[in-house]
Order: structure tokens, then C-alpha cells, then sequence
């Protein structure tokens, strides 16, 4: 009996040592392939490649409007260009602004009526991407027409009012001044 009781002893304290071996960490039950992130991205082309598509329809269905493609991914043309004028709204200036907002069949999402006046401190102040980008390209009293692909104006989200999920649009800005931020607060 006193063997088996040393026997017992002993096999205890050996399977206590084997077992205190640095555990491995076990792999997960589930992996994730990453097809989800996959099926986005294509999906996000379609909408893109389907989104430009309409876009350069509007291109070339008017001819005689001389579009311009920005490295940012949006579309414009000057209705009035000023070429006296050399400045353009920096960060910090604070732009002064009309706009409209129609969907690309030409309809009125909003009018210029209904948004004015707009003053921006640009590139310090929240608005759609295309505009934040559109305005520093402008200088005083220019009118541009913008064609912002979905991913420029309010993306997925929309803006909860009237501009729906995933909806280009095109934007008519009339930039009528800017003023340096530090000029401003002197003024007032």
C-alpha cells in the first residue's frame, strides 16, 4: 500500500510539472476571412465606376461646356472667370459664398435662395468636402459648377433632409469675396 500511495504521489507531481509548461495560445473557433471587407471595396467600385459613369454622361451631352477633372475626383467649369485677380481662399480666410444644390437630372435639391448667405472659415469649419475643396480653387466674384460624385458630397449618410444615400450632385458656387481671418476679427 505504501508503493502505491508513492506511486500516486509521484505521478501527481509528474503530471503537475509536464502540465506547467507554457500554455500556446489557442487559435480562434472562428476566423475571419476578410470577405467582408472584399465584397465592400467592389461594391464601393460599382458605385464609383456607376456614380462617374452618369457624371461624364452630363460631360458629354454638353460639348461646348469645357469641363475640368480635379485630382480630388470632382468635375467643374468656370460660368463667369475672373482673370484679373491672382488670390485664392487659403486656410483660415473667411469665404463668403452662394450656392445651389441640384441632383444630376438638373433638379433643385436646394436653391441659392434658400442657402444664402454662406460665410466659411476655410479648411476650420464643416462642410461638404467638395465645397471645402471647390472654394480654394475659386477667386473673388468667380461662378464654378461643380459635379461631385457621391463620396464628395454627403456619402452614404446623406444629409437627413433631402439629399438621399449615395447621391452625386452638382453644385453651382458663387465665391463673392474673402477676407484673411486675422483682418476680420480686427474689423469687428
Amino acid at each position: 500500500m505504501k508503493n502505491t500511495t508513492k506511486i500516486a504521489v509521484l505521478l501527481i507531481v509528474f503530471v503537475t510539472i509536464i502540465s506547467c509548461k507554457q500554455q500556446q495560445a489557442r487559435m480562434p473557433i472562428s476566423r475571419s476571412s476578410g470577405t467582408f471587407m472584399k465584397e465592400s471595396v467592389e461594391r464601393n467600385k460599382k458605385l464609383v465606376a456607376g456614380e462617374e459613369a452618369k457624371i461624364d454622361s452630363i460631360i458629354k451631352s454638353n460639348p461646348q461646356i469645357k469641363y475640368i477633372a480635379s485630382k480630388k475626383g470632382y468635375w467643374y467649369h468656370y460660368e463667369t472667370k475672373n482673370e484679373t485677380d491672382t488670390l485664392r481662399p487659403k486656410k483660415g480666410d473667411v469665404a463668403n459664398f452662394d450656392y445651389e444644390v441640384k441632383d444630376l437630372k438638373g433638379n433643385v435639391v436646394y436653391s441659392e435662395v434658400e442657402l444664402r448667405p454662406q460665410t466659411y472659415v476655410v479648411d476650420k469649419q464643416n462642410i461638404m468636402m467638395g465645397l471645402r475643396h471647390g472654394i480654394k480653387l475659386m477667386r473673388k466674384n468667380e461662378k464654378v459648377t461643380f459635379l461631385f460624385p457621391s463620396h464628395m458630397a454627403y456619402g452614404y449618410h446623406g444629409d437627413n433632409k433631402r439629399i438621399g444615400s449615395n447621391e452625386p450632385l452638382i453644385c453651382t458656387v458663387t465665391l463673392h469675396d474673402f477676407k484673411p481671418e486675422t483682418k476680420l476679427k480686427t474689423e469687428n
